[in-house]
């Protein structure tokens, strides 16, 4: 049996990684200083294919990253993918407003968001801004991690029934933040987000701007045993993958490569989600896919997965009881939900175990549906075998989510066994 794991040091630095990623463009911003300070060189999706080496590419919300150096042309490829985005509430193009003295914007909700905790929080805003440059335009990334909004759960005195027949919210109505006292015409939320990008309010011409929760993420649990945080679904697998690209970069196996996808949560139909066109593109300009053996090659769809839930344990199936820190989960669905099957499975047990990793097995109660992953889709656009796994958490799609914290680094010694 494999010994406990006890180190905590990746679940830190996926505090950090978090904690500098409060968007999708922000996450691939971090992700590329990691690569590129481990000796990666960025490219641009035009530029000719270069010598064999360690490269990345980035795309929006999106970054497909290899290291292709000393390896053969024929060669497999081992394909870690993530996605960069997390529900979340999102600006509307015209987003100020106003309502009986309050200044608010408007606000759409992204992906299969827990709308309740988003309520009493306060939140900042970060994304990107598309702003005149030259002839032209350029993006620039925009945080700002000031208490600027806040959303205000209406006092039980006037929702009497509340607590008996559960909280229901109108997301076009109940859900509009808070900036604070006076009407919209007192201020322009896309100025104050120009002023934090410092550009000219007047170059502003477009923005993808979300509200994020302003509390840092942390180790929680009488044994600092679990790690409190916005977004772990899907970030924790996106710095697993990072920091195991970068472990095994020197290695002369297979072809290690990295996928971070943006847009999972709402379908990953875009040019940057895993149903479009960015890897296959990126694997064919770049690392030669028409010459690698597909049935040698492997896709690791790494996602969140449902622990159970001890206040609700009626909800999981019985005999697949997922653990917080039990070790990386494989998920398995009979309608291909997820991707994973059987000969995939084997070949992660394999690796697992010779990694000294214990795994878990997800499927869900055969009276429930289960979500899905990216797995599915990127096997039809590759055609390659695909298995779906990650670490388990609580409060998934949460404003603040939770897992173990040792988990990912079970998760980045799994990665690295089978990228090496």
């Amino acid at each position: 049996m494999a010994m406990p794991v006890t180190d905590t040091s990746s679940a830190l630095d996926l505090c950090r990684f978090i904690d500098s990623s409060p968007s999708p463009y922000h996450a691939v911003e971090e992700a590329a200083l990691r690569l590129a300070a481990a000796g990666f060189t960025e490219l641009g999706m035009d530029d000719p294919p270069p010598v064999p080496g360690r490269h990345f590419l980035r795309s929006g919300g999106a970054l497909v990253a290899w290291a292709d150096e000393g390896r053969s042309a024929e060669a497999p490829l081992r394909i870690v993918g993530a996605h960069t985005d997390s529900p979340n509430l999102r600006l509307k193009p015209n987003p100020d407003r106003s309502s009986v003295g309050y200044r608010q914007v408007g606000v759409e909700v992204y992906g299969g968001a827990l709308l309740n905790s988003w309520l009493d929080r306060d939140l900042g805003f970060s994304g990107r801004l598309v702003v005149r440059g030259g002839a032209g335009t350029r993006v620039v990334l925009v945080r700002d991690d000031r208490p600027v909004a806040r959303i205000p759960q209406l006092a039980v005195h006037l929702d009497r029934g509340v607590n008996d027949k559960g909280l229901v919210l109108n997301p076009q109505v109940h859900l509009s933040p808070v900036l604070g006292t006076g009407d919209a015409r007192d201020g322009d939320f896309a100025a104050m987000a120009a002023a934090s990008a410092g550009v000219d309010p007047g170059d502003v011409l477009a923005f993808d701007v979300m509200f994020h929760d302003l509390m840092p993420s942390r180790l929680v649990g009488i044994h600092d045993d679990m790690v409190s945080a916005p977004r772990i679904d899907n970030l924790l697998s996106c710095h697993a993958g990072t920091e195991a690209l970068i472990a095994v970069a020197e290695a002369h196996g297979a072809v290690p490569v990295l996928a971070l996808f943006d847009h999972e949560e709402v379908g990953s139909v875009s040019t940057t989600g895993a149903a479009g066109p960015l890897l296959e593109r990126t694997l064919r300009r770049f690392v030669g896919l028409d010459a690698r053996p597909v049935g040698d090659s492997l896709v690791l769809s790494v996602d969140g997965a449902h622990a159970t839930h001890p206040n609700y344990p009626d909800r999981h199936d019985p005999e697949h009881r997922i653990l917080l820190d039990g070790g990386p989960v494989l998920k398995f669905n009979a309608r291909e939900r997820y991707a994973t099957d059987a000969i995939g499975a084997g070949i992660v047990r394999l690796a697992a175990e010779q990694a000294g990793v214990e795994l878990q097995s997800f499927v869900s109660r055969s009276d429930m549906s289960c979500g899905s992953t990216i797995g599915p889709a990127t096997a039809a656009v590759l055609g390659m075998r695909t298995v779906d796994l990650g670490v388990a958490q609580l409060a998934m799609h949460s404003a603040r989510e939770l897992c173990g914290s040792t988990d990912p680094t079970r998760l980045r010694g799994l990665l690295v066994a089978l990228l090496a």
